[in-house]
């Protein structure tokens, strides 16, 4: 793993938590979360994330596949928890995880995980530079590593997508 150049941050300065009860305003027509509220849940707290490691306004880039491994019911504590695992130049991934509880049992469930891209602004609204990211624990060095693999397959379908891949 070679180490950023410039200025670094540990992945535990970017975490983010954010939790909120599920109520009959966020059921769809089926009774259950709507995904889309789960969505709206995942980039606020990701940007959360993203901007504690910039220091800097963070737009979203990208959302990578997100499967819903089992619905979300009304009554339920969602609670995202967010961590920025890898920086390039200007672009962060940002891991969520998303974990439903039974309030009234403690049961805790995850639900589904997903990968945000976020890229830091300077004060024109034009990409800026960021931190490189420092991991030590060896979870925190597993999700590095990955994201590191996830970020190049990312710029090689990029690349491909506008005719410069081979």
């Amino acid at each position: 793993m070679a180490k950023p150049s410039g200025p670094t941050r540990h992945p535990r300065e970017s975490e983010a938590i954010l939790t909120e009860l599920m109520l009959p305003q966020h059921a769809n027509i089926m009774g259950n979360v709507f995904g889309g509220f789960i969505l709206a849940l995942v980039d606020k707290v990701a940007a959360i994330s993203a901007i504690r490691h910039a220091h800097r306004e963070c737009v979203t880039v990208s959302v990578d596949k997100v499967d819903f491994r089992e619905p979300i019911h009304v009554g339920e504590l969602v609670t995202a928890l967010a961590r920025v695992n890898f920086a390039g130049k200007t672009s962060m991934e940002v891991g969520v995880k998303v974990l439903a509880e039974n309030v009234l049992t403690g049961d805790k469930r995850h639900t589904n995980s997903c990968y945000v891209t976020y890229v830091a602004l300077d004060e024109n609204g034009k990409p800026t530079e960021v931190p490189g990211v420092v991991p030590e624990t060896a979870d925190e060095k597993r999700r590095y590593e990955r994201a590191s693999k996830r970020r190049a397959k990312r710029v090689m379908e990029r690349r491909y997508d506008q005719g410069r891949g081979e």
